[in-house]
């Protein structure tokens, strides 16, 4: 029986790219999926959360996830991602403040049980992007990535996940019951385009599989459909909309931009939310 992306509550966004909007704090998760390689962007709010992705993305790939990128340090983000033991895990952060997670998690409603047994286990990234870093997905040399400038590999960390990784078990992959065709390589661009939402906000560009179709741009919380941008103590509300600019001029006119938080939206959105961050934070054009 073949499942599809909507039968498990995936929103489908081309041949390989897929999204879902989390219960909760609608959170969006996105999925690079192919035979042989699968990319995760962002891991949930918890450890069940967590396990609960990987199990239906091993439904839709027929492996487990093997790379996981998380677009900021907030704990809706990333308290699922021990639940990724076999992952490369890449953050524009070296390390997180498990006090601090357990702190915010709780205070906006994650039960303190699941919130202290995810900081708990903590993942360190195993590469720090700084400026860009290419990823290619599927078909031959699965998996080979290329850190661009100012990308670096976290000293002692292994590609099997990184300390604090364990603890969590990893079931067996499922048959594939999605299998994209041709087995062409997917081209991933990870990019930390400056301060923002976030003191390491990390962007996922996926580049269009077939000749015409759009590139798929995951934003995390640069973008948010669903409400207001979200500007907490450790925003940087001053570089916001240059970033955002910068993020139009990655995904181009015709991009599929995926907000953290809502649903797609085109570079026109991106536009007007951009100006309004303008205004509400008295940034000027130059």
């Amino acid at each position: 029986m073949t499942v599809t992306w909507e039968e498990l509550g995936w929103e489908r966004l081309s041949d390989r790219v897929g999204r879902v909007r989390l219960p909760g704090w609608d959170c969006t998760v996105g999925l690079v999926a192919t035979p042989t390689g699968a990319l995760m962007i962002d891991a949930g709010s918890s450890l069940p959360e967590g396990t609960r992705l990987r199990t239906e993305a091993a439904h839709l790939t027929g492996v487990n996830v093997t790379h996981l990128a998380l677009t900021h340090s907030h704990f809706d983000h990333v308290l699922g991602a021990a639940a990724f033991p076999e992952a490369k895990v890449f953050a524009a952060s070296p390390a997180y403040d498990a006090a601090e997670l357990t702190t915010d998690a709780v205070r906006n409603g994650l039960p303190p049980h699941l919130a202290e047994e995810a900081t708990a286990r903590l993942i360190t990234p195993d590469h720090v992007v700084r400026g860009t870093w290419q990823l290619r997905l599927g078909g031959t040399g699965d998996g080979d990535d290329a850190g661009g400038p100012g990308a670096e590999a976290v000293a002692g960390a292994d590609d099997g996940g990184g300390p604090g990784a364990g603890g969590v078990a990893v079931g067996k992959a499922v048959p594939a019951v999605y299998a994209p065709e041709p087995l062409a390589p997917v081209d991933v661009l990870l990019a930390r385009l400056g301060p923002a939402h976030s003191p390491d906000d990390l962007v996922v560009l996926v580049r269009p599989e077939v000749p015409g179709s759009p590139p798929v741009v995951f934003c995390g919380d640069l973008v948010e459909e669903s409400g207001e941008p979200q500007a907490g103590p450790d925003a940087v509300p001053g570089r916001w909309p240059g970033v955002l600019d910068a993020l139009l001029e990655l995904g181009g006119a015709d991009a599929l931009y995926v907000p953290g938080h809502g649903a797609v939206v085109d570079a026109e959105f991106v536009r007007r939310q951009r100006d309004a961050l303008r205004e509400r934070f008295g940034v000027s054009h130059g």
